[in-house]
């Protein structure tokens, strides 16, 4: 596991295989517990190819100078995702 926030990735590989590719991160918040969203594609192995994008936010805790994941919630389309934005965008609007 990573010892600092920026090393966290999502990235995952089987067999010469990446089959969680991460392709952006964003550290929403840094310390002891920390919250990344990293924006990713999962490998098909039917089609042989990447899927659509998808998003995730996650959450890490640091133990004994290692960062471990508590928990997560994957946004699974782009039009989940502008959901969220535009709830969020309402709700903090003065």
């Amino acid at each position: 596991m990573a010892s600092d926030v920026s090393e966290i990735t999502i990235n995952y590989e089987e067999d010469g295989i990446v089959i969680v590719k991460e392709l952006d991160k964003v550290i929403l918040s840094k310390g002891a517990w920390s919250t990344i969203i990293f924006r990713y594609q999962d490998w098909n192995r039917t089609k042989g190819e990447y899927g659509p994008e998808r998003f995730t936010i996650r959450r890490y805790r640091k133990l004994n100078n290692e960062y471990r994941q508590q928990s997560k919630f994957n946004i699974s389309s782009k039009d989940q995702a502008l959901k969220i934005i535009n709830a969020l965008q309402k709700w903090v609007e003065v």
